[in-house]
């Protein structure tokens, strides 16, 4: 049996940055992240939402998706995610819309509940609704983006006959995905209503998740609701840095990774585990080496997980930003041809001349002594031909 392996590319930017860097400049490089990844023939973008911490920046999404879709030409772009228990259900429907005219049809919308507690806090949102409002939002999210009218009340929204101005620019609409990290609810929603998932869990800080058994969770909750679900639209996102030589890559992001656990995932975020970078790698929960390995670590994953159709790199400032760009680059040229099969015929054709070459000398022999002959002139003595140029 041939497991799905993954043949969409993206880069998934949450963003994470050092809080003592220019948040201009930042949102400069994240833009100039995604006008690279567009050049270098990825085929999705995600960009997150966050209103605390100071090192998650993007407080919207679509602000930076519709600058970035300007920038870019073919990109797919997503919103990596929206928090829907703080936006009303409608605006969120207008946004990705209003997105999706403007990038000429690249829109998709990612959803989750809302990852940081901070967020919610200031909000006044108690976290234990976040969850079911969200999913409350997503259903009537759908609706509206399906060109119904929508009247619905619950104790945070209401609608009243309530519908779009105007409809996703492709009859198939737009492309929908849940994240999912720690708990069942993200894949369980994505079953319940037929749509992606974003695993952010394959690439955990302190050691990914059974993906299998999630994926296990969002096929039954989609038989129990009657809907499909498609391996195709199941997203791996994992932290990716690539060079010529595995211990360069090590050595470009140990004091990064280090940084960032010591200032940002332990203190503001009550990480609690001491997982070593090698243990990350050992585990895939992190893909630190060559192009070579980022391949077999890829295909381990889709070994484990039963397959899966797309592989987001998670972005972060690990190494220095020159060395970051030149790993997305390795991964755009040897890793994505790859699982899309772009070099087979290349390679074909390089494995069918080297085996038939043999027979090749006697036939330029041949064509090279008829040029000399008909020219009038000797063929010299010794003379080595390798063909007809």
């Amino acid at each position: 049996m041939v497991l799905p392996a993954p043949t969409t590319f993206g880069v998934f930017i949450a963003p994470f940055h050092a809080n003592n860097d220019s948040p201009t400049l930042t949102l400069r490089h994240d833009l100039a992240l995604i006008e690279l990844a567009d050049r270098l023939g990825f085929d999705e973008a995600w960009v997150g939402e966050h209103h605390s911490t100071g090192v998650e920046r993007i407080a919207d999404p679509f602000m930076v998706l519709s600058a970035a879709a300007v920038r870019t030409s073919r990109i797919r772009l997503g919103t990596g995610v929206v928090s829907l228990p703080y936006h009303h259900p409608l605006m969120v429907a207008d946004r990705v819309v209003l997105l999706d005219h403007l990038s000429f049809g690249r829109a998709m919308l990612g959803v989750g509940p809302g990852a940081l507690i901070s967020d919610a806090d200031m909000m006044g949102i108690a976290p234990v609704t976040q969850r079911p409002r969200m999913n409350e939002a997503l259903e009537v999210i759908i609706r509206l983006l399906n060109g119904e009218t929508v009247s619905a009340t619950t104790e945070w929204f209401e609608l009243r006959d309530a519908q779009l101005a105007f409809l996703p620019l492709s009859p198939k609409g737009v492309p929908i995905a849940v994240a999912s990290t720690t708990s069942p609810a993200g894949v369980t929603l994505a079953g319940k209503h037929g749509v992606g998932v974003l695993s952010l869990s394959a690439g955990f800080i302190g050691g990914k998740k059974d993906m299998k058994a999630q994926w296990e969770i969002a096929e039954q909750a989609a038989a129990e609701a009657g809907t499909t679900i498609s391996r195709d639209e199941w997203r791996m996102v994992v932290r990716v840095h690539l060079a010529e030589d595995r211990e360069q890559a090590i050595r470009d992001v140990e004091r990064g990774r280090i940084e960032e656990r010591e200032n940002y995932f332990k203190p503001v975020l009550g990480l609690e585990n001491d997982y070593t970078l090698a243990d990350e790698i050992a585990d895939d929960s992190c893909i630190i080496g060559t192009p070579d390995d980022a391949i077999a670590a890829i295909e381990r994953m889709v070994e484990q997980t039963g397959g899966f159709g797309g592989f987001m790199i998670m972005t972060h400032d690990w190494a220095s930003r020159e060395k970051a760009l030149t790993s997305l680059e390795l991964f755009a040229r040897y890793v994505m041809p790859h699982f899309q099969g772009t070099l087979v015929a290349a390679q074909r054709s390089a494995r069918v001349v080297t085996e038939k070459r043999p027979s090749y000398k006697p036939l330029a022999q041949a064509a090279i002594t008829r040029a000399y002959t008909d020219s009038g002139r000797e063929l010299p003595a010794g003379v080595n031909i390798q063909s007809l140029r």
